[in-house]
């Protein structure tokens, strides 16, 4: 479902109702701020993949551990898709086997204030 926002004008902001000509489209658009994030926090399981990473740096198999549920399809996908959103960077080291480690970005620490948002608010209705 696409979110439309609005804007009260100049001068007159209010939680959720932003100061921004962007805010006043008629119909969802690609640069819509809420979209961008939404679009970054789509699918099942990408916001516990994001739980583990704001505990810190991962691998593959320490994320498959901590999220035993999840398949290795779901969370290469997952992966895939943070690492394109910005939110999450792949780092490969040399050597055998070759490892590669995941975290978060300055720009995925920055969903966890998102994160907790929606935690309070689902935990309330």
């Amino acid at each position: 479902m696409a979110h439309r926002t609005v804007s009260c004008g100049p001068g007159h902001p209010r939680p959720g109702l932003p100061d921004d000509p962007r805010a006043l489209t008629l119909a969802p658009t690609a640069s819509c701020p809420v979209e961008i994030t939404l679009h970054a926090l789509r699918g099942r399981w990408t916001t516990l993949v994001i739980r583990e990473l704001l505990r810190g740096p991962h691998t593959f198999s320490e994320l498959e551990a901590a999220l035993p549920e999840l398949s290795a399809k779901v969370l290469t996908d997952r992966l895939r898709q943070l690492v394109e959103a910005g939110v999450v960077h792949r780092e490969r080291f040399a050597g055998w086997p070759t490892s590669v480690r995941y975290r978060l970005t300055e720009r995925g620490h920055a969903l966890g204030p998102v994160l907790q948002a929606l935690w309070n608010w689902g935990a309330n209705g």
